[in-house]
């Protein structure tokens, strides 16, 4: 498989030049989109000399956007980009290291077997360092709360550390997608399972970020509370334009 793994950014200039090089260390092979929102601190300048760097392999690309859109506007942009691209699947990943990049040859050979795999914190209970326990307690009930909404046999429904095959980005009607924080996840989720795609989750320790500011806001948490619910109520309408 051609694999591509898209990075956003919005101000990762401490982190995003390790992150490709941990990338590449990995013993899969694999390219690099990283999506930028015009960080103002520099990092896409950064991320254009590492396409710079290693242009001869063709292995780093960058793609500019004008402005912050938020987390699901950014991987979209990525997902059409590997689409046209043509690329066999997609791996999303943060840009902070909360994110162990060692863990992508696991998910990609999982891929082997599913149209989704998802890097779980709470598969094999809760594998989380450098959290408070407030945010542990927090992350841990939305997702049962996710669970119980949507019915998704799934434990970290809000993990944004996965790996999405072609056909399933193609089917799941990217354009139509409006959930644009930690809730994209969960709505991409929904999508590929209501849509019949197999899904599979892989242990992961998520580690809080190294450097940089997190980017969680109450908007974000208000849209996590709201969605599953939205989409529990659409589903029988996702289930008919999607299986078509």
């Amino acid at each position: 498989m051609r694999v591509v793994v898209v990075i956003p950014t919005y101000n990762e200039a401490d982190n995003i030049e390790n992150l490709v090089q941990e990338v590449f260390k990995q013993p899969v092979e694999l390219d690099i989109l990283i999506v930028d929102d015009n960080s103002p601190d520099g990092t896409g300048q950064i991320a254009d000399r590492l396409v710079a760097d290693l242009e001869s392999r063709g292995r780093v690309n960058v793609l500019h956007r004008e402005k912050k859109e938020g987390l699901g506007r950014a991987y979209i942009a990525g997902f059409y980009w590997a689409l046209e691209h043509n690329y066999d699947a997609v791996i999303e990943m943060d840009a902070d290291f909360s994110h162990d990049p060692v863990y992508l040859k696991a998910m990609v050979d999982a891929g082997s077997a599913a149209d989704v795999v998802i890097g779980s914190r709470y598969l094999n209970g809760i594998s989380v360092m450098n959290w408070p326990l407030q945010r542990i307690l927090l992350s841990w009930g939305a997702n049962r709360y996710v669970r119980t909404i949507t019915r998704m046999p799934i434990f970290d429904c809000t993990s944004g550390f996965r790996f999405y095959k072609r056909a399933m980005l193609e089917r799941i009607k990217l354009e139509t997608i409006r959930s644009n924080g930690y809730s994209f996840q969960v709505e991409v989720s929904f999508r590929a399972y209501v849509a019949g795609f197999s899904i599979m989750e892989v242990p992961i320790i998520f580690t809080e970020r190294r450097s940089g500011k997190s980017k969680m806001s109450k908007k974000v948490i208000f849209e996590s509370v709201w969605i599953p619910m939205q989409l529990r109520f659409r589903e029988r309408a996702l289930r008919k334009q999607l299986t078509k």
